[in-house]
């Protein structure tokens, strides 16, 4: 199968998948459910993803850490986070359901992976080949630190049912990020 068909196929999963999603809880669904309303045989899943919460996985990458990659190459961070809770937002009822997924398979584990991959790939970019300050800082702590941040702001935004824009939330991820706990406790 072509790059362009194995993508066509993987839009047509997810999308089916989205669907059930706002009819069911994700832990509930199947994959013959997904199957059949995608129009495809079980097999067919089983070549693209290995159960469900790749899927889900393959949707996160597809639809929020590949859009905002280029700009965090690129220095662009707020641009970047502006961007991913634009998307979120914009599939809001998906986010809010899939954010219920809790377990071994959490949606916060599957989403927290993602970003750290793509961040992990950004923070060995810009190493300059000097050592860290301190040996135990290695790139692979710095992306699962800001990784899990992110997560947590988006997380706790998306169970709040998303009360306030994503440029705002933005600017307060990096309001607190960008202090020491001891700054932000002087300002509150």
């Amino acid at each position: 199968m072509t790059k362009q068909g194995k993508g066509a196929t993987n839009r047509m999963l997810a999308e089916s998948f989205r669907e059930l999603a706002l009819k069911q809880p994700i832990e509930k669904i199947t994959i013959k459910e997904i199957t059949d309303r995608a129009g495809v045989i079980r097999p067919t899943f089983y070549n693209h993803f290995q159960d469900k919460y790749e899927l889900l996985e393959w949707i996160v990458n597809t639809d929020l850490i590949e859009p905002i990659e280029p700009l965090l190459e690129n220095g662009m961070m707020n641009e970047a986070l502006v961007l991913l809770f634009t998307n979120i937002e914009k599939d809001k009822e998906f986010y809010m359901r899939a954010s219920r997924l809790e377990g071994q398979n959490s949606f916060e584990s599957i989403a927290q992976g993602c970003v750290e991959k793509v961040l992990l790939r950004v923070v060995e970019s810009k190493a300059t080949g000097t050592h860290l300050r301190y040996a135990w800082l290695t790139p692979k702590l710095i992306a699962d630190y800001y990784a899990q941040s992110m997560c947590y702001v988006a997380i706790r935004w998306i169970h709040g049912a998303m009360p306030i824009s994503p440029r705002e939330l933005a600017g307060i991820y990096n309001y607190i990020i960008k202090r020491s706990m001891e700054d932000v406790l002087e300002e509150v």
